[in-house]
């Protein structure tokens, strides 16, 4: 069951971060951005 959380929390994280894509953030922002949150 943890696993399953896990993963769902993975899944959720990658939609946030094409849906800022999708809203048009330039990927360098989104880079700087993935690097100052700690790469989860």
């Amino acid at each position: 069951m943890e696993k399953l959380k896990q993963w769902r929390r993975k899944q959720e994280g990658k939609m946030g971060w094409i849906l800022l894509w999708l809203l048009g953030v330039p990927i360098p922002v989104l880079f700087a951005l993935f690097l100052l949150r700690g790469c989860t």
